[in-house]
């Protein structure tokens, strides 16, 4: 292995906020004045950020994709100690089997170049993954986990015990986080920010990234242009991996950016645990309906305009087995035959979920279809062809009119409001909307989610027969955190792979 030089582990100087700023966004960072004491910090850092919103990412002469991957589970996970930027935790067992169930996930993968957090938990986990490869390692200390200063070490009541309001702030208010002078999430975003440009200036088309939770949050993040409020709201559990695609603008210049998937783990994304360190007992899980017969004669990508043909019935069959576990409320979905076929798969298997016997009581699941969930007939206003069933490219939407984009963004505004309601109207403690439609559909209410704007339609990208997760630890009324994007491991061999090549827990 070799390394990268940079930064020291411990800054005395804090560094400045720089979120990354794509120049056809609204630079996203918030910055608030937490207290009397830190004011010429708090000025120091506006004055900064006023003059970087004009930075870019360094132009690509290829189109590249980057997955990052989080480091297994390390003996401070599982003891619950915050790790930060400590070197002292390594793999467990655990960890050491999910490193190697993340091998077998991009064992066929030709990647170019593999670069890896110094720290041990992460750099065994490289290793591991990186198996039997003859390129060495590259170890960058700006990947290094979140620098946390006097809290490293301690148990999660051993840190509210003895720094009480700082440890709350922590919690509740991470991005205007102070302790021993340092805002520790903003000098992160602005160690992103440095990665982002040693990465894209490397000659390799497809890159491995290995790193922690925290700061693959904060790589995803300021790649999408997302500041530091972002944090904690884009999941990333031990050995879940992200996927990113850059591609040139033919002009030069910053390239575009799309977000291919999110968390895929090595477990099941719907399985008990906790969202941003809190319990969520409210969720939204986005199923993208299966494939149609069609499909394949169809200008726009899954018409959803005939019944499913074969693939399409395995995908929400597969669907179905995934969700099995879940209790779930209620199944929305649009009024297309696709949404409509997906919807009862879940729904017959979820009702004999518990029939196990002669006495069963099926499990009652109440379905509705909605007319604002169906985006069919507005995507095929676009008379931009967007073709291509073997291979949807990431950021297709990007290839759509203004009217039509507007149109799919105010019908996905209110499609969202509905989900909310029905989640809200739920009296049961625990409870699980299952929404099916149109990837479009779902990537658009993902922006309503996030709270941004129609520009970021083509920042995301979702297959067929994938769900995603939101859940909600504050309730229907609070911020959602994304749990995973684009999740299609539960369709096996019939899933699109993370390997494809590259086209136009909470701990820390």
């Amino acid at each position: 292995m070799y390394s990268i030089a940079a930064t020291s582990f411990f800054i005395h100087k804090p560094l400045k906020n720089f979120p990354f700023h794509n120049p056809n966004r609204p630079l996203c960072t918030v910055i608030r004045s937490s207290s009397s004491a830190t004011q010429e910090i708090e000025k120091e850092g506006r004055r900064e950020i006023e003059g970087l919103k004009g930075l870019e990412f360094p132009p690509i002469k290829a189109a590249k994709r980057v997955v990052l991957v989080r480091h297994g589970q390390s003996t401070w996970n599982a003891e619950g100690r915050i790790q930060g930027s400590s070197d002292f935790s390594v793999l467990t067992s655990k960890g050491e089997s999910q490193a190697e169930t993340s091998r077998q996930m991009l064992i066929d993968d030709s990647f170019d170049v593999c670069f890896s957090s110094p720290l041990r938990r992460s750099k065994r986990t490289a290793e591991i993954i990186w198996g039997a490869r003859e390129e060495e390692i590259i170890t960058d200390s700006d990947m290094r986990e979140i620098d946390l200063y006097s809290f490293q070490g301690l148990l999660k009541h051993e840190g509210k015990a003895k720094y009480g309001e700082a440890f709350r702030q922590w919690q509740i208010d991470a991005p205007n986080f102070i302790i021993d002078g340092h805002y520790p999430v903003r000098e992160l975003w602005a160690r992103a920010k440095s990665c982002w440009e040693k990465i894209l200036v490397h000659e390799s088309k497809s890159v491995l990234v290995v790193a922690h939770n925290a700061v693959n949050q904060a790589l995803i993040a300021t790649a999408m242009g997302l500041g530091t409020e972002y944090f904690r709201i884009l999941l990333q559990s031990n050995c879940g991996v992200s996927v990113l695609d850059f591609t040139p603008q033919p002009e030069g210049g910053t390239p575009s950016i799309c977000l291919n998937r999110l968390n895929q783990t090595p477990g099941s994304p719907v399985a008990g645990g906790s969202s941003a360190g809190r319990k969520a007992s409210k969720r939204i899980v986005l199923v993208c309906h299966g494939v149609s017969e069609s499909d394949l004669e169809s200008s726009m990508p899954y018409s959803g305009n005939g019944p499913m043909n074969m693939l399409g019935v395995i995908q929400a069959q597969k669907i179905a087995e995934l969700l099995l576990d879940l209790k779930v409320s209620t199944i929305v979905s649009g009024t297309t035959r696709t949404s409509v076929e997906t919807a009862d798969t879940i729904s017959k298997v979820q009702e004999a979920a518990d029939c196990l016997g002669a006495d069963c009581i099926p499990r009652y699941v109440e379905t509705k279809q909605i007319p604002d969930l169906d985006v069919e007939t507005i995507l095929t206003q676009s008379k931009k062809d967007a073709s291509g069933m073997q291979n949807v490219p990431s950021g297709w939407l990007n290839r759509l009119e203004d009217n039509v984009t507007t149109s799919l963004w105010d019908q996905s505004g209110k499609a969202w409001k509905h989900l909310l309601h029905e989640l809200s109207e739920r009296s049961d403690q625990e409870s699980i909307v299952i929404a099916v439609g149109h990837p479009a559909l779902h990537i658009a209410m993902m922006g309503h989610c996030l709270n941004l704007t129609k520009e970021w339609l083509g920042s995301f990208h979702l297959d067929a027969g994938s769900i995603s997760v939101i859940d909600f630890p504050d309730g229907p009324s609070g911020r959602g955190v994304v749990r995973c994007i684009n999740y299609t491991a539960h369709l096996g061999r019939w899933s699109i792979p993370i390997t494809r090549s590259t086209q136009a827990d909470e701990e820390y």
